[in-house]
């Protein structure tokens, strides 16, 4: 997954309204005081394999339950994402509901960023049988529930993970999400390393499916501009210094690197430039997971302007200041709204399904997800596409978050990727936004 700002670890992006749920979440017993993303659980967490060949939600009424993180290291990533789901399920009932019934409150599952956390967490969900599932945020932590939910013919959608595994999952039609591929934000970081001058680059990158797919990406798509790959090698995220990592990057000489990392980006960053590797000396590039306004403090809290320079990419969403200030509306204290589009388009995607299916059991509408997000009569609203639906017309519903056009891995067909910068006092500043395409 794409983990934006995930250095900040902010405790303030929580807040807001509440965003409807029904909460049946880990619980506090499932948090970590050092907010470590465990990637293999507890062994008190421990959790029965899933039983495949569930019925799914065999009632009239659609559901959702979420699974994403309200503790954990990715607990910064939470309330955007709630909020959005409560907004969206507010919009749904706004509009009549789905088939004619109200959609309740979701309910609430956190991944804590702990596989096990996350497996009792949609366990619980799966046990009320609903419609839906949101989530999870990290793309390791929907590895470890895509079976559970997939299984027990319930969708899953997530508006976070980036991970190219998910294209060839073998889920049956059940998964999807509305976050791009980091397949197609590899060479939007790759050209900007290189439009920038950078020839011969070093990548170390979290050793996790959302690392790994990234690194390798960017590392082709590099080579395939003519760039040099001096070094592509990944590290433990867990371990408790990272030396050996910054060793290697001197070792490889590079006049660029590329930090794909989470919380744990801002000691590797701080070895570097102990080291020299300052902005001022190499190109210094992060992704989505180092996409944070607080980088430079964590970097050096007396001096942040130490990462002036640094550059980036993170998947962005279209241009719509409307539905950021509903948003904003909707949860007062909401600080961060990253992904909130996305989760926002997951729902309504989904809701749209099932009135298209006239069903409210994924194995029913999972057939009508991609066809609601192209080809059809263009619409923007759960509201005005469930009218277009009931007068008998296709629907191609651009969201929230902009064009989705699912390809039929049930992800979109083109990115909106953003490139950032860090500026002379270590503020993040946006530079641009760049379309990406399979193709390109």
């Amino acid at each position: 997954m794409a983990a934006l700002s995930a250095v900040t670890l902010l405790a303030a992006c929580g807040g807001g309204e509440d965003a409807g749920t029904d909460d049946t979440s880990a619980a506090d017993e499932s948090s970590q005081d050092g907010a470590e993303e465990d990637t293999g659980g507890e062994d008190d967490m421990a959790s029965e394999e899933p039983v495949a060949g569930g019925d799914g939600n065999t009632s009239d009424t659609f559901t959702f339950g979420y699974v994403l993180p309200e503790t954990g290291q990715l607990a910064f990533l939470g309330p955007p994402q709630i909020q959005a789901l409560g907004l969206a399920i507010e919009d749904i009932n706004a509009a009549g509901g789905v088939l004619g019934n109200e959609v309740p409150d979701a309910i609430a599952g956190d991944e804590a960023g702990q596989e096990a956390a996350a497996q009792q967490a949609a366990d619980r969900i799966l046990a009320e049988q609903p419609s839906a599932i949101v989530g999870a945020a990290a793309s390791g932590m929907s590895l470890a529930i895509i079976d559970r939910v997939t299984g027990a013919n319930v969708m899953q959608c997530s508006g976070s993970n980036t991970a190219p595994t998910f294209t060839d999952y073998q889920d049956d039609g059940l998964y999807v999400r509305t976050a791009p591929s980091d397949a197609l934000q590899g060479p939007v970081l790759a050209n900007t390393i290189v439009n920038d001058g950078y020839s011969n680059v070093a990548i170390v990158a979290r050793a996790d499916d959302y690392g790994a797919g990234l690194a390798d990406a960017t590392a082709t798509a590099l080579e395939n501009a003519g760039a040099t790959v001096s070094l592509n090698e990944s590290y433990d995220p867990l371990a408790r210094e990272f030396n050996a990592v910054v060793s290697s990057v001197e070792a490889a000489q590079p006049d660029a690197v590329v930090v794909i990392a989470f919380e744990e980006g801002g000691q590797i960053l701080q070895g570097m430039f102990e080291a020299g590797l300052t902005p001022d000396t190499v190109g210094v590039y992060g992704a989505d997971g180092l996409r944070s306004a607080d980088l430079g403090s964590i970097v050096n809290e007396s001096d942040p302007s130490v990462i002036a320079g640094m550059k980036g990419t993170a998947p962005a969403s279209a241009d719509n200041p409307d539905f950021l200030s509903r948003l904003q509306e909707f949860a007062p204290d909401l600080e961060e709204t990253q992904f909130a589009p996305q989760v926002y388009d997951c729902a309504v995607v989904m809701a749209l399904a099932a009135e298209a299916a006239g069903s409210v059991n994924a194995a029913d509408f999972k057939a009508e997800v991609n066809g609601i997000t192209s080809e059809g009569t263009e619409c923007t609203s759960y509201e005005e596409c469930k009218g277009l639906i009931e007068d008998g017309e296709d629907v191609d519903y651009n969201g929230a978050s902009g064009p989705l056009d699912f390809t039929e891995a049930g992800e979109p067909g083109t990115a909106t990727i953003e490139v950032y910068e860090f500026d002379d006092a270590g503020e993040l500043q946006s530079v641009e936004t760049v379309e990406s395409n399979p193709s390109e």
